[in-house]
């Protein structure tokens, strides 16, 4: 794969040089000052679709949450400090990702109730009673399919998936997707040119 940094960011080993990039942000009313990298999607910023998801979404109250695609953290720890009962697990099959994401939990003093993996180190009997996610619609719809057809299903009886898709990316067409799948999903906000759809379990 050829092109710049930010289209390696859902390879498992970019190839560009590695560089730790800060980012600042403000979710919730909490400041975050979090470090991204070289090879990681929206380094050095937040990008507009997770933002749209912080502003349309309130935190969670807790319980046992995913960050689907959790690049270098931001959505699981801010749902960690929003919820000092979560316990989150961040998922990405960047390496980098995953180191940052860590790193980054541990600067906040989370490194006890979030921790970031690649999913062959992920239990596969865990479940979760939450999944936050901007996922990776740039990887193709057969292989979103087929992420979200592997995480879903580990959602505990009653609990919900959030995530934020662009219009222009298939929003809708994977909102009727996923309910076609037996995930009902909703539309619950709209911004910017992204949808953010809520997908419960039955």
């Amino acid at each position: 794969m050829t092109g710049t940094a930010d289209e390696h960011y859902f390879s498992a080993d970019p190839s560009v040089p590695f560089e730790r990039i800060p980012v600042s942000a403000t979710v919730w009313d909490l400041d975050l000052s979090l470090v991204s990298g070289s090879g990681v999607f929206a380094k050095g910023r937040l990008d507009v679709g997770t933002a749209v998801l912080f502003r349309e979404i309130e935190p969670p109250a807790g319980g046992r949450i995913l960050d689907l695609g959790c690049g270098y953290g931001i959505i699981g720890l801010a749902c960690a400090l929003s919820a000092p009962s979560a316990q989150v697990t961040g998922v990405d099959v960047n390496e980098r990702a995953v180191l940052l994401a860590n790193e980054n939990a541990g600067t906040l003093g989370l490194g006890d109730r979030y921790r970031a993996a690649v999913p062959a180190a992920i239990d596969r009997e865990a479940t979760y009673d939450e999944i936050w996610s901007n996922p990776p619609i740039r990887i193709g719809k057969q292989a979103l399919h087929e992420l979200l057809l592997t995480w879903l299903p580990r959602l505990a009886p009653g609990g919900r998936a959030v995530m934020v898709v662009g219009k222009n990316l298939g929003g809708d067409s994977l909102q009727r997707w996923l309910g076609e799948q037996g995930f009902p999903t909703e539309r619950i906000g709209s911004a910017k040119g992204f949808r953010v759809l809520e997908t419960r379990r039955g």
